[in-house]
């Protein structure tokens, strides 16, 4: 047998397909080991491989990750694109920032586009994010402008996609890569959705990078990774100039006498929306302790 190193672009039925540095495909199987220590080969992981003369062998060893979803199971995403409409359905901002401060957390770059600007004027949601140093922008379905910034995001990156259903995913996917011919508002095996599909996951090309696509918010397990309220403030990207200026070390922003980011609130340096959400996360994992998050397997 010989090694074989690359990246894992598929995984289906306990198969691994382990695409090498010249491009050839590999299929294996992961070994006992894995399930032993409690882990699992993943999309997107960089491994080594046994790999007999048939092109068949076993993934031997997994590279250090640095970072890994739970649903979809991938790792080593670059960006998490956050697709939203202007309209129908209209943006739900506490479940963007969830999302948005969810990638921050993992060390994914958190992208928030708004799709059907056609429909209604999106420029004040978008804005939100580009205040917060979130990439941010409105798409029109009448216009191809902003469709090349949309290629730029893949160029060689791992990219996420999540978006609840009708924001038109599909169709922006195959606004920037024709080649992809996506069905919309339907089922896309390409994506790896069906019912025989649901056991597949695969990173696609897309405009000289890669995408995963996720069937919906709720698909994109944020729940599974619980932010603790230590680390909570630093997963808002415009609490930064803040954080250390308040009154007492020990500020949890949620309305102490000094606090800086109280006081960004109330001057307008820091959307209200935003804040909002930050509160309402901090309630949720206010009464937790980072040891009860370890012992819980958190």
């Amino acid at each position: 047998m010989t090694r074989e190193s690359g990246q894992i672009v598929k995984s289906t039925a306990g198969f691994y397909y382990v695409r090498t540095p010249g491009g050839v495909l590999l299929e294996c199987r992961g070994r006992g080991r894995f399930r032993k220590q409690g882990m699992s080969p993943l999309v997107g992981d960089h491994v080594t491989c046994l790999i007999g003369e048939d092109g068949k062998g076993f993934v031997e060893t997994i590279e250090a990750r640095r970072n890994s979803f739970i649903r979809p199971p991938v790792a080593n995403a670059d960006r998490l694109i956050i697709i939203a409409s202007a309209a129908e359905p209209a943006p739900n901002l506490t479940v963007i920032d969830r999302l948005t401060a969810f990638a921050v957390d993992k060390g994914v770059e958190p992208v928030v586009l708004f799709t059907k600007c056609d429909l209604a004027d999106a420029g004040a949601y978008s804005e939100i994010y580009r205040n917060a140093g979130i990439e941010s922008f409105c798409l029109r379905q009448d216009s191809p402008q902003g469709l090349d910034r949309v290629r730029a995001l893949f160029d060689g990156r791992i990219c996420v996609l999540t978006g609840n259903t009708g924001v038109g995913k599909s169709t922006l996917l195959n606004r920037i890569d024709p080649a992809l011919l996506l069905p919309t508002g339907g089922i896309s095996a390409k994506l790896g959705r069906g019912r025989h599909t649901t056991r597949t996951v695969e990173l696609f090309a897309v405009c000289g990078g890669w995408a995963v696509d996720t069937p919906g918010f709720s698909s994109l397990d944020a729940e599974g990774d619980r932010i603790l309220k230590e680390r909570l403030p630093e997963c808002f990207p415009e609490f930064a100039p803040h954080l250390g200026a308040c009154k007492f070390v020990s500020c949890a922003h949620i309305g102490e006498k000094g606090c800086a980011v109280c006081e960004a609130v109330r001057d307008g340096g820091i959307a209200q929306s935003r804040y909002d959400s930050y509160r309402a996360m901090y309630d949720e994992v206010k009464d937790i302790r980072p040891w009860n998050d370890r012992k819980s397997g958190g």
